[in-house]
């Protein structure tokens, strides 16, 4: 019977029992063994990165669940991806329940990590640069996770890619927290995502700081239920970067959260100083488009009490001058572009200030603004309903809580 019961035990934890670590260490043919512990791993199986620069020639892919890639530290491991010959990621993650902690990617040709369809992923210490600054030559993406269920971005940190430093897009039930995106075009970025929290974040540099997209023509649609609360999103005024035709070729230089055509966004406790466009804009979409399953109009959209501070003094907007001459020489933190449900579209907080550019029509630019003051707008009428949003508690617990 005792026999038994140990035997029993055993295949119970067989995955622990079984779990193996692959160290891996720099030097001559890094990019070989490296790559060839993502292959050989198991699940539940630990690849070890020793500290030092991992010098790569091409990207490398994961597509085993359950394994966790440690490095010494975001400064301490490097995979150093400058002579990359490819276009592709640095690193590609298609498995599930994959941790990824403690390491660095520099100057990958296309996106930093991509993990896609990639359920319940940690990035986790995870730092991304490219070293020569704001280029359009850049990747795209430095943290990258797409069509996902679980995600948790947490202590990252993101500096020059052409789109956005940390995206999330098309997936579910998300936590961005505790990060830094500095110098990017934007440097939060939600896409057709729903229940995600963005909080604790520095925001700085970017064109955009913290972006909530919608977009049509995408497999998932009707992106909502996000906060984006206690971040600081200071100094955002890099010229756009992006290469022409990206979306977010046509974020204004000086932006500091913007929410666009999504539904039920909070937007509360956060700290926002020196965004010269808009320290907060809300917006519908601003192209034509055919897609039917596509609403363009912000929807319950909650602007709280935020701490805000020189913004809207150097707007990248059409008629500046006059604009500025208008509002006393400083835009009121609030840009609403007066489209949408006028009773429902957005909620905001007594005593603090906006201004309308009173648009008619959805996807006709600019035409027919008429700027005003933002009056008569509804204060928030109930507690934000917070339930689901944010990460499964399962992945905070991976990392300790």
């Amino acid at each position: 019977m005792i026999r038994l019961t140990i035997a029993a035990a055993m295949l119970a934890s067989a995955a622990p029992v079984l779990a193996e670590t692959h160290s891996v260490t720099p030097g001559d043919g890094a990019q070989e063994r490296l790559q060839e512990a993502l292959i050989m791993a198991k699940p539940g199986d630990e690849i070890v990165l020793a500290a030092g620069r991992y010098s790569l020639t091409d990207g490398l892919s994961l597509d085993v669940d359950g394994v966790t890639i440690r490095g010494a530290g975001m400064d301490g491991t490097v995979l150093d991806f400058t002579t990359q010959k490819g276009a592709g990621e640095g690193l590609l993650v298609t498995s599930d329940n994959v941790t990824l902690r403690d390491f660095a990617l520099e100057n990958p040709k296309g996106d930093g990590i991509k993990s896609k369809g990639a359920d319940n992923i940690i990035y986790h210490r995870i730092r991304v640069t490219w070293t020569n600054g704001p280029a359009p030559t850049n990747g795209a993406y430095g943290i990258y996770p797409v069509e996902s269920d679980g995600v948790l971005v947490d202590g990252a940190k993101v500096s020059g890619a052409s789109d956005a430093g940390i995206y999330v897009g098309q997936s579910n039930h998300i936590t961005v927290r505790n990060s830094i995106a500095e110098a990017n075009v934007a440097g939060i970025e939600i896409e057709n995502s729903r229940n995600a929290l963005v909080e604790h974040n520095v925001a700085t540099r970017n064109t955009g700081g913290i972006l909530i997209f919608d977009l049509p023509g995408l497999p998932v649609m009707g992106g909502g239920n996000v906060i984006v609360a206690n971040n600081l999103v200071v100094a955002n005024d890099t010229p756009n970067f992006a290469p022409p035709g990206n979306i977010v070729a046509g974020v204004r230089r000086g932006t500091g959260i913007m929410v666009m055509a999504n539904d039920r966004v909070l937007v509360e406790d956060n700290i926002l100083s020196g965004n010269p466009t808009a320290p907060i804009m809300i917006i519908s979409y601003t192209q034509a488009f055919t897609d039917p399953r596509y609403d363009p109009f912000p929807r319950n959209v909650t602007v709280g009490a935020n701490l805000i501070a020189n913004g809207g003094y150097d707007p990248q907007l059409e008629s500046a001058e006059q604009l500025l001459a208008a509002f006393g020489g400083e835009l009121p933190p609030l840009l609403w572009d007066g489209l949408g449900n006028p009773t429902s579209a957005l909620y905001v907080a007594p005593g603090t200030k906006g201004w309308t550019l009173g648009l008619t029509e959805q996807g006709k630019g600019l035409t027919g603004a008429q700027p005003a003051p933002l009056t008569n707008v509804p204060a928030p009428v109930e507690i934000f309903y917070r339930e689901g949003i944010g990460a499964p508690p399962a992945l905070l617990e991976r990392l300790g809580g």
